[in-house]
């Protein structure tokens, strides 16, 4: 699609998303696509997505957990359990590029519309599918994000070697499932311009986690040929264990504490070979610069533990920024441990675009994440989250034709 003067084409400009989704690992998705330009309508029930009503921090109000993930979207209801409702959402489906959903196992094929039926429908589809787990054993398993990470390696091998395992707070089953969904329908997108056809694209949750925690398999296989030098444990079994902070990469790093010893109060570092000697000078240890059990990356591996108590015993007088500041003249790879108080009030995360004050009609406005896809030739505004069945009207009658009289009945028999 070329421009019109003085105005710049969204990167998916023309693209029609049929989203059935809910909760989070869906709506993640087709939110990202609407940011790209996409027209996603999203479809609920009539009585709505049920996130719209969990987590209330205001009465009566859609809550967080609904706004922050429906961004930029268009909201109609459908009781797609009626026969008109079954002929509507056919409608739906011949007119739109892509359908996505994250229903349990089979559900779409209940209601009556397999891939097979879809594909009559509509040929050039990209039928969209999040699941919790790929076929066998698992597929009719429950899922959730933190299912998700225990089952696709993350807990494992998350926290400290003397503790239980831990949730990461990233929704690497969710949203990170959701990253994955958007790269194959974009591809399917993609190749249907040489083929004409759509196709079916399905991603698993305990795969996209699996598929993030990759550098673990890595090191499964590694303990094959011995212990894990980088990793700062003392034994090591036949898998590998949990190891706190530690980057287990080929540059150590660990969290130092800063004052005044809040739960927050911490910068991470890395040490690189070439960052050794000003970093031994910073902590007031110059002679370790040189020293033959400490001047070699080799020579300090066995000993990461007491390297970093060191630096530890120089961040801990000061606060974290000022230690931020003085490794980062020294160009020493670090970052400060950022609390969700900072992060939402940090001004550059603001300047970026990436914490944003939407308006919303019952909230007045609220703060979101933004949009980290940043195209030069697709900037991203972005909009509230519908209202449940705001589109309604907009959909039926302006776009599928229908009567205002036929709808007032469709509202009337509960078919939306």
């Amino acid at each position: 699609m070329t421009p019109t003067t003085g105005t710049t084409a969204k990167a998916l400009e023309g693209i029609r998303v049929l989203d059935m989704t809910h909760v989070q690992s869906g709506p993640s998705a087709t939110q990202l696509l609407a940011w790209l330009g996409a027209d996603v309508v999203k479809l609920e029930a009539p009585s709505g997505d049920i996130t719209r009503k969990q987590l209330r921090d205001l009465p009566d109000v859609d809550s967080l957990y609904f706004t922050m993930l429906n961004c930029n979207k268009r909201s109609i209801t459908l009781n797609t359990k009626t026969e008109r409702g079954k002929e509507i959402l056919t409608e739906l489906i011949r007119r739109s590029d892509v359908m996505v959903e994250n229903f349990g196992p089979g559900a779409v094929d209940r209601m009556g519309f397999t891939w097979d039926r879809i594909q009559e429908i509509n040929p050039r589809i990209v039928y969209a599918s999040i699941k919790g787990f790929g076929d066998g054993p698992y597929t009719n398993f429950k899922a959730y994000e933190v299912v998700a990470q225990a089952m696709g390696g993350s807990m494992s091998t998350t926290g400290f070697e003397d503790g239980p395992p831990l949730a990461t707070g990233a929704q690497i089953g969710d949203s990170g499932t959701g990253v994955h969904a958007v790269a194959g329908i974009l591809a399917a997108l993609y190749q249907r311009e040489n083929t004409g056809r759509g196709q079916r694209v399905n991603v698993a949750m305990q795969h996209a986690v699996l598929n993030l925690c990759r550098v673990k398999l890595r090191d499964q296989q590694r303990l094959a040929h011995g212990p894990l030098a980088e990793y700062p444990n003392e034994d090591f079994g036949d898998e590998v264990p949990r190891s706190g902070n530690a980057s287990g990469g080929g540059q150590p790093g660990w969290a130092v504490k800063c004052a005044p010893g809040g739960p927050n109060d911490y910068v991470y570092v890395i040490v690189q070979p070439v960052g050794w000697q000003p970093l031994s000078e910073l902590i007031g240890r110059p002679e370790l610069a040189d020293a033959p059990e400490w001047a070699t990356p080799e020579a300090r591996l066995p000993k990461l533990g007491k390297m970093f108590q060191l630096i530890e015993e120089w961040s801990s007088t000061l606060p974290k920024w000022e230690v931020l500041e003085r490794l980062n003249a020294h160009n020493i790879p670090c970052g400060p441990i950022l609390s969700t108080k900072e992060i939402i009030e940090d001004e550059s995360l603001v300047a970026n675009e990436m914490v944003v004050r939407v308006p919303h009609p019952r909230r007045g406005e609220f703060v979101t994440v933004g949009s980290p896809l940043k195209l030069s030739d697709s900037p991203v505004e972005v909009t509230g989250s519908p209202l449940l069945g705001e589109h309604n009207e907009e959909v039926y009658v302006g776009e599928l034709g229908l009567g205002d009289e036929e709808l007032r009945l469709l509202k009337s028999n509960g078919v939306i």
